[in-house]
């Protein structure tokens, strides 16, 4: 079954499901353009197509997929011709898998970090291994937690959105499973016979759940409280201050990785967490367009990809380099409307 995506991602009916496979595991499953065009055009083929029933989303390798493709953006954007289109292709599919009509579920057995998250956190369900990993990282590349992170993040309990916005820290499956990042925990060893029983399962939920365990959090009571009191603050400068002053080794290094990441992605990050808590999946995403707009044609995002992927003997200058130095004029200006009006959704 094709839909153009050539190899990188695989499209088959089988039984009641329509199955989806990431198809790159050379380069992590990293989501491309390709990828984001054939995908939505399967799930506007299969939204009418009475065969299917549900969506399934897996991957091959020992990624689900770690990110987007960025080093076409990056050679563009260096070159004087940033590439907005990619972005607002992926959004337009982060948001339409978020209002799909019928059950997508996403099988996720190894790491899954940005753009990974954004094709499969929006779904109904959220499938992981002991091998998965999760991480929104961005703001150490001087970008910010995009593909609907604002909608995601701003929803989980205790602050623990906000914590992983600013921290771009890795969390398992048992923790992902606590705050609802994942909405079911199964062995790795399990996945190909739970894949068979959806391909025939007429109640979807019965058997997801005929192979699902409670998994214990990694992160334990005293931490998730610490984090739910500390990041609960209005203003970033709080949070750190709380983090720096609180007498605890670690929220001391919880502040330090803080300190360690770009500090404009903070503060964009700190802002549209918090702003995306009142907004629905589509006003997320109109703003994170009027983000992305502005940071492609700025320094940050292109120093973080060379200091993180081109030269790594150096370590990314960002500008300003300290967080007191990002005044607010410069944040409102990513987030303020675009001239040619925002994203058509």
């Amino acid at each position: 079954m094709d839909f153009g995506g050539a190899d990188d991602i695989l499209f088959e009916v089988r039984g009641r499901a329509g199955i989806v496979t990431l198809n790159r595991p050379s380069a992590l499953n990293a989501v491309n353009e390709r990828m984001v065009a054939a995908l939505s055009r399967a799930l506007d083929a299969w939204r009418s197509n009475d065969a299917v029933a549900h969506i399934v989303l897996k991957a091959e390798g020992r990624a689900f997929s770690a990110g987007g493709d960025i080093l076409d953006v990056y050679e563009a954007g260096r070159a004087g011709q940033p590439k907005p289109g990619f972005f607002a292709d992926e959004y337009r599919l982060n948001a339409s898998i978020a209002r799909y009509e019928k059950p997508y579920v996403s099988l996720i057995d190894g790491i899954v970090m940005g753009g990974g998250v954004g094709i499969s956190g929006h779904g109904s369900h959220r499938v992981m291994s002991e091998k998965a990993v999760y991480a929104m990282p961005e703001v150490g590349i001087g970008f910010f937690p995009d593909v609907g992170g604002s909608h995601i993040l701003s929803r989980l309990p205790g602050e623990f959105g906000m914590y992983l916005a600013l921290t771009g820290n890795r969390i398992r499956w048992g923790d992902a499973a606590a705050v609802g990042l994942a909405t079911h925990s199964v062995r790795s060893e399990r996945l190909p016979e739970l894949l068979e029983a959806l391909c025939e399962a007429v109640n979807l939920d019965a058997a997801l759940a005929g192979f699902a365990e409670d998994i214990p959090r990694e992160t334990d009571d005293a931490r998730m409280h610490a984090i739910a009191r500390h990041f609960s603050y209005d203003a970033l400068d709080d949070i750190v201050a709380a983090l720096r002053d609180s007498g605890d080794k670690w929220l001391h290094s919880v502040h330090d990785t803080i300190l360690s990441r770009c500090p404009t992605s903070l503060r964009v990050a700190f802002r549209q967490v918090r702003a995306g808590a009142a907004m629905t999946m589509d006003e997320c995403m109109r703003m994170e367009y009027r983000i992305l707009r502005r940071m492609l044609e700025g320094h940050e995002f292109y120093e973080g990809i060379r200091a993180a992927l081109i030269d790594r003997s150096t370590p990314p200058q960002w500008r300003p380099a300290r967080l007191e130095d990002v005044s607010q004029a410069d944040v409102d200006a990513y987030f303020a409307p675009l001239d040619e009006g925002d994203l058509v959704l």
